[in-house]
């Protein structure tokens, strides 16, 4: 017998939004894709689409150039999300 799936199936948030572009001003819609600790969460996990990741990625890097984000997060704090400092 074919196991019970545990999780509900993935969709790319972007698309669903209907987003052409994602700003790297745009701190709270990057969040989506960040992880606790400030990492960009892969593509298998969220289930982005192939141009939506790309343009997250971009966007994180150019985010954590300017610093609006941060590159790591202290480890003693995690539960803050990683966009708020």
């Amino acid at each position: 017998m074919a196991e019970k799936r545990k999780y509900g199936k993935k969709y790319c948030k972007y698309t669903e939004m209907k987003i052409d572009f994602i700003d790297y001003k745009n701190t709270d819609l990057l969040k989506l894709s960040m992880s606790e600790r400030g990492k960009i969460m892969p593509r298998r996990l969220t289930g982005n689409s192939k141009n939506a990741q790309e343009m997250v990625e971009k966007a994180i890097k150019r985010a954590r150039h300017m610093a609006l984000v941060p590159y790591i997060v202290d480890t003693k704090n995690v539960t803050d999300p990683a966009h708020i400092k």
